[in-house]
């Protein structure tokens, strides 16, 4: 449970760093673009002696992970400027119900598993929807929704974003990984997909925009970087720690981190949540659990 924990508190400091940056007026889409070279450095630091790292671009899961890289960097700047505007409750909710999307995938697409969703279930993942519905409902003071504007689908695209990700890592496990032993491997190759596609978009704005970079930038790529790795390494050593069992770990993992990123915002940011928005965050919990709820009874007996 140790690795578990982690994770979700790693997670948890992503969504806090970048509530903090414009506090210290750090700019957040170059610390993102930052952060990928710390996370690589982060992931090779550990590596095992015996397993370098190489890119074979004659592979086919190559290109799908650099891919990859290019969506994680799109969805992380996305998920920041979503937590600055919208709130760390509702960013976090959309980030983490998002796995409804790999699992109708795996359902009805992939059909892996050999796993039969049940009513139960096909409520849970109902629920899921209106939940991030509720739970990104804004409105502050002065200021209607309204007023919001597009700020408000900044949740949804980030529900959206995550849950394609996590679907194309789904695919390419499932049809080009050969095994486990390359986790590392794939993990920096997509990096490094998001490290080039951050350094286009770096280009582009400090050409364009006549951005410059400051020293606070590059505090804020290690505070990100860091617990980034971290938070997805953890994750996968808590997979390993239950037989592999993502059904059990996964809303357990999504859970902790809705109710922990909650608290967090309300401890050191005072953020109020509405009672619709409590309704939201109630039936995100509820549709976990139903979702996952034959894998929950068969690990407690």
């Amino acid at each position: 449970m140790l690795f578990l924990f982690l994770s979700i508190l790693l997670s948890v400091v992503l969504l806090l760093n970048f509530r903090l940056f414009p506090r210290y007026r750090v700019n957040t889409v170059q610390a993102i673009v930052f952060n990928y070279p710390v996370c690589f450095l982060t992931g090779f630091l550990l590596l095992p002696r015996n397993q370098p790292f190489s890119i074979d671009f004659s592979q086919t899961w190559t290109w799908l992970a650099l891919g990859l890289g290019v969506g994680f960097i799109i969805t992380f700047i996305l998920s920041g400027l979503s937590t600055q505007r919208m709130g760390i409750t509702a960013t976090s909710l959309a980030n983490n119900m998002s796995l409804v999307i790999p699992v109708c995938f795996s359902l009805f697409v992939f059909q892996t598993g050999g796993k039969t969703f049940d009513a139960l279930n096909y409520l849970g993942l109902i629920l899921a929807v209106v939940a991030v519905g509720l739970s990104t409902y804004k409105k502050q003071e002065g200021q209607t929704v309204k007023a919001l504007g597009w700020n408000t689908l900044l949740p949804v695209a980030v529900f959206v974003l995550y849950g394609v990700t996590n679907t194309m890592i789904n695919y390419m496990n499932i049809r080009y990984i050969p095994s486990t032993d390359q986790t590392l491997q794939v993990t920096l190759t997509m990096v490094l997909g998001a490290i080039a596609a951050g350094l286009v978009l770096l280009s582009s704005r400090l050409i364009l925009d006549k951005e410059k970079i400051e020293r606070q930038t590059f505090v804020g790529a290690i505070t990100l970087g860091i617990p980034n790795f971290l938070s997805f390494y953890t994750l996968l050593l808590a997979l390993s720690e239950f037989g592999g069992n993502g059904a059990f770990v996964y809303p357990l993992y999504n859970i902790g981190v809705i109710l922990v990123a909650a608290l967090a915002a309300l401890l050191f940011f005072k953020e109020k949540l509405l009672v619709v928005n409590q309704i939201g965050l109630a039936l995100a919990i509820l549709a976990i659990g139903l979702i996952s709820w034959q894998e929950l009874a068969q690990m407690m007996h």
